[in-house]
C-alpha cells in the first residue's frame, strides 16, 4: 500500500552525497545520520556531520537516543564497524523507526510512504524496520548487519 507521500529534492540529495564519499572530501563535513519525517512530503528533519559528533562518546548510543517513543522517524545512518577479520567497513543503513508506543496513524503512514523513500535511497547497504527499542540492542542490531562485527563505532560489540 503505498501512501502517495512523496519525498523531497533535498532528500535525494542528501542520500547522493552520503552514498558517494570521495576521499578528499573534508571529514568533519562528511553526513553521519540524517533523521527524517512525514509533514505534508519526506523532508529533512536533523543533519548530523561528523562535526558535530565530535564530543560524542558512542555514535550508536547517540542513534539510539535519536529514537523517541513517541514519534515515528526515519534514519539515514551511515554505520562505521570493524569485522572480526579487522576489516573497518563504513556501511548505509536506513531505518524505519515506527514505535509501538508511538500514534497508530503515524505508525501506518510511515509503514506505507516506506515504498517512496526507498526508491530514493537505493544503494542502501541494509533496511531496517525497528518497533522497539530492543531492536536496537547492540547484538540485535549488529546480528542484522549480516557481518561478524567486532567493533561498532569503535566500541566492542
Amino acid at each position: 500500500m503505498a501512501s502517495g507521500v512523496k519525498v523531497a529534492d533535498e532528500v535525494k540529495q542528501i542520500f547522493n552525497a552520503m552514498k558517494v564519499v570521495k576521499s578528499d572530501d573534508d571529514e568533519k563535513e562528511r553526513i553521519r545520520i540524517v533523521v527524517l519525517l512525514i509533514d505534508v512530503e519526506i523532508k529533512v528533519e536533523k543533519i548530523y556531520r561528523q562535526k558535530d559528533l565530535e564530543d560524542v562518546e558512542d555514535v550508536y548510543k547517540f542513534v539510539k537516543k535519536l529514537m523517541r517513543a513517541d514519534q515515528c522517524r526515519y534514519f539515514l545512518y551511515d554505520c562505521h564497524f570493524e569485522t572480526k577479520e579487522g576489516i573497518k567497513k563504513e556501511e548505509l543503513v536506513f531505518m524505519m523507526w515506527a514505535p509501538g508506543t508511538s500514534v497508530l496513524k503515524g505508525r501506518m503512514q510511515y509503514a506505507s510512504s516506506k515504498s517512496a523513500i526507498q526508491k530514493t535511497t537505493q544503494g542502501v547497504k541494509h533496511v531496517l524496520e525497528v518497533n522497539d527499542i530492543e531492536d536496537m540492542d547492540i547484538d540485535c542490531f549488529t546480528d542484522r548487519l549480516k557481518q561478524k562485527v567486532s567493533k561498532l563505532e569503535g566500541h566492542a560489540a
